[in-house]
């Protein structure tokens, strides 16, 4: 199995950084360290899930194209297989609904951070850098309703699968000033007050570090712990520069906001990259995974991994070899990578 144990872990990747990288800091060494009930559900690693395989997708304006319970129970067993039982979901759509009864049917030792989507509230056209034009102001009246009915459905299924479902996640790079789909903040507070005022579980938000950081003090007092994000590889990063940033922009957001703790809702390596051809392989992101896992058992911090297996819907059709395409610790036919070999 690939996720040891943390004695293990630790024994195994000090001996390898030391050969493989003079760059990559010591846990011991980072500065920044968490209590052990600070992790979520108890894990360190967790897993992204979405399991659209290829020709499959989510709606993307005219209907989605889900996975089978059959091919969805293969996907969850591959993971239990692998000791991942902690997983994110983004969104309270059917392919997330029929996750939830698959793990309770057949009663599999999996838990959910579940996820709720935020469409765009304003037209964020100057700010993304892929957004060529505004939102149509009917376009944005719409998503504000199809927002507030994602809310009321995640309300609905975090009661429904209390067993399953072990925290919130109110909206995905909502936030963040390059983003698509942006919401005002005020918005996203708004509907963090009601998700938290209906359910039992721990909520927060996930967003960009560098988000969390400049603006995120309203919001962080809102949320039971801080959703982060960090690339390092999206940042222009090599695998040797990848730990020491990633662990700065934790303890970044630690320093600006001291008093939540913090998941990572999404850190990851792709193995296949238009955009940065040379830092994208199967042995780097091995090397990346490994790294963290030590960095995150020693400090007490729950990583979701990004992610489960690759995704060929996202991105330019016609750019095979698109970053978005490529991120998963399996590849689409769910044969694993060299990390999970």
């Amino acid at each position: 199995m690939k996720y040891l144990s943390a004695l293990l872990v630790l024994i195994v990747m000090t001996t390898a950084c030391t050969s493989s990288s003079d760059n990559a800091p010591a846990a011991d060494d980072a500065g920044y360290s968490q209590q052990p009930s600070d992790l979520l559900n108890g894990e360190v690693m967790a897993m992204a899930y979405s399991g659209f395989r290829m020709g499959q997708h989510p709606d993307r304006g005219n209907g989605a194209n889900n996975p089978s319970r059959e091919e969805i129970l293969e996907d969850l067993q591959i993971l239990v297989d692998h000791d991942f039982t902690l997983l994110r979901m983004y969104d309270v759509g059917e392919n997330t609904v029929d996750t939830l009864e698959v793990i309770e049917e057949h009663n599999l030792p999996v838990k959910v951070l579940l996820g709720m989507w935020l469409r765009a509230e304003v037209s964020n056209h100057e700010g993304c850098p892929w957004l060529d034009e505004p939102i149509p102001d009917e376009v944005l009246a719409a998503n504000k309703i199809e927002n507030q009915q994602e809310v009321d459905r995640g309300i609905e299924l975090a009661e429904r699968f209390s067993d399953v479902v072990v925290a919130i996640n109110v909206g995905n790079e909502a936030l963040v000033e390059w983003n698509d789909h942006m919401v005002p903040l005020e918005q996203v507070i708004a509907y963090v007050r009601q998700v938290k005022a209906a359910v039992s579980q721990p909520v927060t938000v996930a967003d960009n570090y560098e988000w969390w950081i400049a603006d995120g003090a309203p919001l962080a007092a809102e949320v039971d712990f801080l959703g982060v994000h960090t690339y390092p590889a999206w940042e222009s990063k090599t695998i040797d520069e990848a730990l020491a940033y990633t662990i700065e922009n934790i303890e970044d957001v630690h320093a600006a906001l001291p008093g939540k703790p913090i998941v990572i809702l999404e850190a990851g390596w792709a193995t296949t990259a238009l955009e940065f051809p040379e830092q994208a392989s199967e042995a780097n992101q091995e090397r990346y995974y490994d790294e963290i896992l030590e960095w995150a058992t020693a400090s007490n911090t729950t990583v979701f991994f990004f992610e489960a297996f690759d995704e060929p819907w996202k991105g330019n059709p016609d750019n095979a070899d698109g970053a978005e395409k490529h991120w998963g610790i399996f590849f689409v036919d769910r044969t694993p990578k060299q990390v999970m070999q």
